[in-house]
């Protein structure tokens, strides 16, 4: 029977949501995730509605998600002379049917490990097994290559493998060996979290600065009694090609001291960053980089998903919303097509082309493309944004983005459920 269920390799997001949605339709899987013991990143990440609509149709409601998170209330753009250039409502107060959540990260994700050992079992998850390749099958099964952390190699056979486990998939690696180098287009960020008083609604996303130099705040807890919530920031700063990018690692502990000064002037009657930053217990840096657009998502019983199909800037806010929107997607077409090879392919022709569009999107600053565009015509420099970029266009702009990451309101309000309630795959085939 084990040609009958799906492989995933990474427990992440995308691949517990995969498996939760396998589940919800019927479909017998097991994960295999590198590491020995899954910790919570203490940094924070969006969850767009159009993903907070998925994660409640999965039986993930409100009130879980506020014991890892906060509704957003409002995103917004200001100068860095402290003026807005552009805000609006967020989730429900926007006319959504859905909250936008701010979460932590690390929090949010065992939320799901924990889900996933409640409903599939404790053998679910395989820690400690790291999928290093594929092999393929005349009948169309596959074989997932498996080193264990005691140094031991393990095959496992199933009917499909999904890789899912980020930006340096080994399973992408096998089906693209040919793919260029990661990208990266020039900036550094700094992360952390820190104790304060949330700004503006209380529950605001503020991008504050220019293009090549800014920070990101928001909030990613309920306040406690004294008024103060964890804060998520991410301070961000843009070089030019003579900096040797490499030596920054993949959340990276590192100094105050290392790019604080770089910040020092973020002082305004509303937010003291210096004051903000100097109250994180970590600071994590990270290189922004992705990889290039995809041609092809699959390799017949192989497919990518999350950061492994397409690894995408954290400028629009919605690498994880694409990931657990990848998994519905799959979960549909499952119950259209079966566990098969046919399914990959309607996958692939439905979803790599447009979502390797929005990754370009996000390398061109996504959004935040507002604070290019008030550079180029005014230097950054305004006393009234409505003589820089009127309104309309501000929102046009704002609109069309929202509409290529598929959280576009009033489409995303009308939209029937993307599993339909109580539907199960009937049969399960290579």
């Amino acid at each position: 029977m084990h040609h009958e269920r799906v492989l995933i390799a990474g427990a992440g997001i995308a691949g517990l949501t995969l498996a939760l949605t396998l589940h919800e339709i019927g479909v017998p899987c097991v994960l295999f995730e590198s590491v020995r013991d899954l910790k919570p990143l203490g940094v924070g990440i969006n969850i767009q509605p159009n993903a907070v609509r998925e994660l409640e149709d999965l039986g993930i409601g409100e009130a879980e998600m506020d014991e890892v998170g906060i509704p957003a209330r409002e995103w917004a753009l200001v100068g860095l002379n402290g003026k807005d250039i552009y805000s609006e409502k967020r989730g429900k107060l926007a006319g959504y049917n859905w909250h936008q959540y701010a979460v932590h990260r690390g929090k949010f994700h065992l939320m799901l490990y924990r889900k996933v050992i409640e409903r599939l079992g404790p053998d679910a998850v395989r820690l400690g097994h790291k999928v290093t390749g594929y092999r393929k099958h005349a009948d169309g099964s596959v074989t997932a290559q498996v080193h264990k952390a005691d140094g031991s190699s393990v095959e496992f056979a199933g009917a499909l493998l999904f890789g899912a486990e980020g930006i340096h998939s080994e399973v992408r690696a096998q089906m693209h060996p040919d793919q260029p180098d990661i990208h990266w287009g020039g900036t550094i960020m700094w992360r952390g979290t820190s104790r304060g008083v949330p700004i503006r609604s209380g529950s605001s996303f503020v991008g504050l600065g220019t293009s090549r130099h800014r920070v990101v705040i928001y909030p990613i807890s309920h306040p406690d009694a004294d008024g103060t919530a964890d804060i998520n920031w991410i301070a961000e700063k843009t070089y030019d090609d003579t900096h040797d990018w490499t030596k920054s690692g993949w959340f990276r502990e590192v100094h105050l001291a290392d790019f604080a000064h770089d910040f020092a002037d973020f002082v305004y009657d509303w937010l003291d960053l210096p004051a903000l930053l100097q109250a994180s217990e970590v600071v994590y840096e990270n290189p922004m980089i992705d990889r290039d657009p995809l041609p092809s998502w699959v390799d017949g019983p192989v497919g990518l998903l999350g950061d492994a199909a397409h690894p995408m800037y954290p400028t629009g806010s919605n690498g994880a919303s694409q990931a657990i929107i990848d998994a519905r997607v799959i979960g549909r077409l499952m119950l259209e097509h079966g566990v098969s090879q046919e399914m990959l392919r309607a996958y692939d022709a439905e979803m790599c082309g447009p979502v390797g569009g929005l990754t370009l999107r996000n390398r061109g600053a996504g959004p935040f493309g507002l604070l290019n565009m008030v550079e180029d015509r005014c230097g950054g420099e305004f006393e009234n944004i409505d003589d820089v970029i009127p309104a309309k266009e501000r929102a046009e702009f704002m609109l069309a983005y929202q509409k290529a990451a598929g959280f576009a309101r009033d489409a995303l309000n009308s939209a029937p459920r993307t599993i339909p309630q109580g539907a199960r795959v009937e049969t399960v085939t290579a």
